[in-house]
């Protein structure tokens, strides 16, 4: 069944219509054209793919330019920042949006959103309406995904295997180690799959393990920088410990995992290759597609593991958890799911026509609105995941997907949690965060994986680069910005 047939049969199914109430009307943007820049893959597909029928509805020639992840940021700041103007709009992280509102790149979105009854602005959840979309008070952005990373495992493994998905890192590695070599169905898997490819994921998943050391006394807390000054929290037993599980983890994974991204891990975990997976909500939909998935009904969903010791800031050392120093602590072990990316969202260039904005939101607010968003977030091939409430229960869009109940319950369950945790870590929003993050850790952590460092000048260089950037920027402007985002008064 090719991919339109099968969201036109979902749609069907699930008795809703493909077509909702659009804020234009027909052939209102005739002659209009939209430059749309995104991500090459699957960012890419479902705006190609209802580019057509928005096309048809109101007029407008979409133009959906593709690029690679490492280079979206660059060239939408360097469009945009040098006066080209090229691209219209964009769909992007949303954490880069402080360095696109800084510039006056990005057009302000609310005044279009109080009009627009077709959104459905408050069936998004909070996390993503509050967080992924606004800045300083005002929303430049429309989601169209949400983004956190979960552990997904193999039911049918572990229920052979006798084990419990793992609510700790350290039985992440002990169950990773007793299952990898195994063989079930018919051929051997890996304990663990975790994408450690350079410029690529790396620099996000350091941050699972390290931040449920870190971060215990709530999201306020943060998982990057002190609050008080602005010194990174790298120096510290959490973060060696996440080095060590990096690289310990990949004794039971791929042989090629260093050059491996999520593209790569992704089809290992469906093909049924792999015990246990860190990843975005976007496995737990590819695991139902039957023209791929060998894990139908056999993948688990659950929260990020977590740690039963966490980091005194004041000595860096690692202490038991006890309910003064992890008050959110669920059976001893302190979780802290990690709100890495925030979401694919659309953003557009406040320097395009104003019919060519008109335009652009009309898209992002079609390809928002539940008929369309609900079946989207179904499909593993557009990269979107759930970031409606209506998304998060079980009903007839997510069984005519062919997802089961159980297997709905787990994936949804394990959202949800994410979603209600008071020690959800927000990704960094700061001017530049994009040097600090998919520049200086990530090519820290990808030295480190491949031998070329070790745990001490891996710990110097992203300490020290991540000062140096304050340094440049400005350590007081960045820790009124970081503190902004976390909701820390001073």
């Amino acid at each position: 069944m090719t991919l339109k047939n099968r969201v036109r049969k979902t749609i069907l199914a699930a008795g809703v219509l493909a077509v909702t109430a659009l804020p234009a009307v027909a052939g209102e943007f005739d002659g209009v054209t939209v430059n749309i820049m995104t991500q090459t893959g699957a960012i890419q597909e479902p705006l190609q793919r209802r580019a057509p029928d928005f096309e048809k509805l109101t007029g407008a020639k979409l133009n959906i330019i593709a690029v690679p992840f490492s280079d979206l940021y660059q060239k939408v700041l360097t469009d945009w920042a040098s006066g080209t103007n090229s691209v219209d709009a964009a769909v992007f992280a949303p954490q880069w949006m402080v360095d696109y509102v800084a510039g006056g790149y990005l057009e302000d979105l609310g005044p279009r959103i109080a009009k627009d009854t077709a959104i459905q602005w408050n069936d998004i959840a909070p996390f993503f309406r509050d967080f992924s979309s606004s800045f300083g008070g005002k929303t430049y952005l429309v989601p169209l995904d949400g983004d956190f990373h979960m552990l997904y495992y193999r039911t049918d493994i572990f229920d052979k295997a006798g084990l419990k998905p793992p609510t700790t890192w350290d039985e992440y590695l002990t169950d990773a180690k007793a299952l990898n070599g195994k063989e079930f169905d018919g051929q051997k898997v890996y304990g663990s799959c975790i994408a450690k490819k350079r410029n690529a994921q790396s620099y996000w998943f350091v941050t699972d393990i390290a931040g449920s050391m870190i971060q215990s006394k709530g999201t306020s807390q943060g998982t990057f920088f002190d609050t008080k000054d602005m010194k990174p929290l790298v120096d510290n037993e959490g973060f060696r410990k996440a080095l060590e599980f990096l690289k310990e983890s990949g004794k039971y994974g791929p042989p090629d995992e260093l050059n491996m991204d999520v593209s790569d891990t992704r089809p290992l975990f469906v093909s049924g290759k792999c015990a246990l997976n860190l990843d975005w909500g976007d496995v737990g939909v590819l695991a139902i597609d039957p023209k791929t998935s060998r894990v139908i009904d056999k993948t688990g969903s659950v929260l990020t593991p977590g740690a039963k010791s966490v980091v005194n800031w004041a000595t860096g050392k690692l202490e038991a958890c006890t309910a003064a120093n992890c008050p959110y602590a669920i059976d001893g072990v302190n979780h802290a799911p990690y709100a890495a990316f925030g979401g694919w969202s659309g953003g557009i260039n406040t320097k395009a026509k104003d019919k060519v904005k008109d335009a652009a939101y009309a898209f992002f607010s079609y390809l928002s609105q539940p008929a369309q968003s609900g079946v989207d977030v179904t499909i593993g091939a557009t990269g979107f995941n759930p970031y409606r409430v209506s998304q998060m229960t079980y009903n007839d869009v997510w069984k005519n997907s062919g997802m089961s109940k159980v297997a709905g319950d787990s994936y949804l369950g394990a959202i949800g949690a994410s979603l209600n945790s008071p020690n959800m870590i927000l990704d960094l929003r700061i001017p530049q965060n994009q040097k600090y993050q998919q520049v200086v850790l990530d090519e820290a952590i990808a030295r480190f994986l491949a031998g070329e460092i070790d745990e001490e000048a891996t710990i110097k260089t992203v300490q020290d680069g991540w000062a140096d950037l304050n340094e440049q920027i400005g350590t007081a402007d960045q820790l009124k910005f970081y503190t902004g985002t976390l909701g820390v008064k001073r």
